[in-house]
């Protein structure tokens, strides 16, 4: 799960897409490789409501070790913590290594957008070609800078993915004009129900 920005709701689509998923009969586990935070929020992080979520513990869905209560890039919460520098290749192995081979579906949420900073030596980005998914899903807001947002997510990402418009009004103008340009004109594969999402993914089973 990539997202264009910081704040477009990457967390509550992947909780979203996890819930549907569970209602269905697909056992999914849910899984976030580094997390960033405010100490504020420290009971109620992504790993908390992913979890929440998935039906496993907030401990299983990010590895304790890759908490980082500072509200930065994981890379520099660390620096500012003094805690050793990660590389894209650690966090794609630590993800490889908690897998439950029980899980009928995996469900991994990035951190910022998907060209902020997630390791020392890379991106969400980087880190999506590091593990290779099965389905790319990049979220969007559907409002103003939507269209920008999407294209250069697209552009640096140079693969197939779904793109979900989060917080899509029907009613609103723009909202609608958005999505009408975005798999009109630029022919991206765009849904704005994450129902039609969690389909599209058991379909890929």
């Amino acid at each position: 799960m990539l997202g264009t920005g910081t704040g477009v709701g990457k967390t509550w689509v992947s909780c979203a897409l996890t819930s549907h998923l569970r209602r269905d009969g697909t056992r999914v586990a849910a899984r976030k490789p580094v997390q960033s935070y405010d100490t504020h929020e420290a009971d109620a992080t992504d790993a908390h409501l992913l979890g929440a979520a998935s039906g496993e513990t907030p401990d299983r869905v990010t590895p304790r070790h890759r908490w980082y209560p500072v509200p930065m890039a994981p890379p520099m919460a660390a620096d500012v913590l003094g805690a050793p520098r990660f590389s894209v290749a650690d966090l794609a192995g630590e993800l490889d290594a908690r897998w439950d081979g029980e899980a009928d579906v995996g469900v991994v949420e990035t951190a910022g957008g998907a060209c902020s900073p997630i390791a020392d030596d890379g991106d969400s980005i980087a880190f999506a070609a590091a593990v290779r998914p099965a389905q790319v899903v990049v979220v969007a807001d559907a409002g103003l800078g939507t269209i920008h947002a999407v294209r250069t997510t697209m552009h640096v990402l140079r693969g197939a993915a779904i793109v979900v418009l989060n917080r899509f009004e029907p009613a609103d103008a723009l909202h609608t004009r958005n999505l009408v340009w975005l798999r009109d004109r630029d022919g991206f594969d765009v849904i704005t129900d994450v129902t039609d999402l969690a389909a599209r993914v058991a379909a890929r089973r």
